[in-house]
């Protein structure tokens, strides 16, 4: 029978982002948070001799159903390392905004390799290589099929570092009201860190001030949520929310504004990336609502964009924003972040 997996996106909390190291990547320091909005992902597979077979379906045309795909990808590596060959079908029903930013592609393949475990019962093999090692070695494939994939093998509040693929668990937040923004415009990545290159020029930023600031950044991060994070007593339930008595994502006082993080946690793209796409610093105005009673928590621009988003204590104070971004003729998805529990408590569907 087909296995179904649920494909959920991500948001960067913040993102520092370090000057070109000699390999030509970039050093990073992210929060990265996962986000009950999601595509779904319908795999079967079946072991078979050589050689492997890989197909891909969608509901979105623009979806490459070759190895240009990232599942694609992760599954084809998987089978590879794990010596296995099969047929695998993939039908990726995408309902994720395609702007980037949000990890969807990303999801998409972790996804998939998770739908592939279960139909070919890897985990279940009584073998040292999937008991012992195969869960670091997920990790490895995940990071060479791309830098922010990994952390979706982790889910809830990550910590992302390097390229992005060195990933750390951190504790979670309460799930907290999101919003999403979606601009009808494009931001190219590429051109996003050639931007940041020439700033990095102009103000000094080297290779090797980053590690400084970057290593400094993840300090602050861990410090901050070493001790706002309550542990412990309270359990998430099915739906992702912290039972709370209270028809809200949360307690009153959110554990983001304890993490003290809310006052000067940013995402470094916002720097040049605001400066080609004016447009989409105003709608980071419209999500935040400074001054108002229905302000945000926090709102970003998430990784290189477009995609903005967000974080309220209540649906009404979302419900506000997502009519704010409506009037602006942006589209808007209403979600919650989602916690480490509920992430993996929902992500199998069958």
């Amino acid at each position: 029978m087909p296995t179904t997996v649920r494909s959920h996106a991500k948001i960067n909390l913040g993102l520092g982002i370090g000057a070109p190291r000699a390999d030509g990547f970039h050093a990073l320091a992210t929060l990265y948070q996962t986000l009950e909005l999601h595509d779904r992902l319908t795999v079967s597979a079946t072991p078979t001799p050589p050689p492997t077979e890989i197909r891909i379906t969608s509901n979105d045309r623009r979806v490459p159903s070759d190895s240009r795909n990232t599942a694609w990808k992760m599954v084809a590596l998987a089978l590879q390392e794990l010596d296995l060959t099969a047929v695998v079908e993939i039908h990726i029903e995408k309902n994720l905004p395609v702007q980037g930013g949000l990890g969807a592609g990303s999801a998409n393949a972790v996804a998939a390799l998770i739908g592939l475990e279960k139909e070919l019962e890897i985990a279940g093999q009584d073998t040292p290589i999937q008991k012992v090692t195969w869960p670091a070695r997920r990790l490895e494939l995940a990071a060479r099929v791309g830098s922010d994939v990994p952390l979706f093998l982790i889910g809830g509040t990550v910590l992302g570092l390097d390229r992005g693929q060195e990933v750390y668990p951190m504790p979670d937040l309460e799930p907290a009201w999101c919003v999403v923004a979606a601009p009808s415009v494009g931001v190219s990545t590429p051109l996003a860190f050639r931007e940041w290159d020439v700033l990095c020029v102009r103000e000094g930023l080297t290779a090797e001030a980053s590690t400084g600031k970057l290593k400094e950044l993840s300090r602050a991060y861990a410090s901050a949520f070493a001790g706002a994070v309550p542990r412990g007593d309270r359990q998430a339930g099915s739906s992702g929310v912290l039972t709370a008595g209270r028809d809200l994502a949360g307690p009153q006082e959110s554990a983001l504004v304890r993490t003290g993080i809310t006052s000067w946690i940013q995402n470094d793209f916002e720097r040049v990336v605001f400066a080609q796409h004016p447009s989409l610093a105003e709608i980071k105005r419209i999500l935040a609502a400074a001054g108002t009673p229905e302000a945000a928590l926090h709102a970003s621009l998430s990784g290189s964009g477009s995609a903005l988003f967000g974080l309220y204590l209540t649906r009404r104070d979302a419900e506000a924003a997502c009519a704010r971004l409506q009037t602006a003729g942006v589209a808007a998805f209403l979600t919650r972040t989602v916690d480490r529990q509920a992430y993996w408590g929902q992500m199998l569907l069958t």
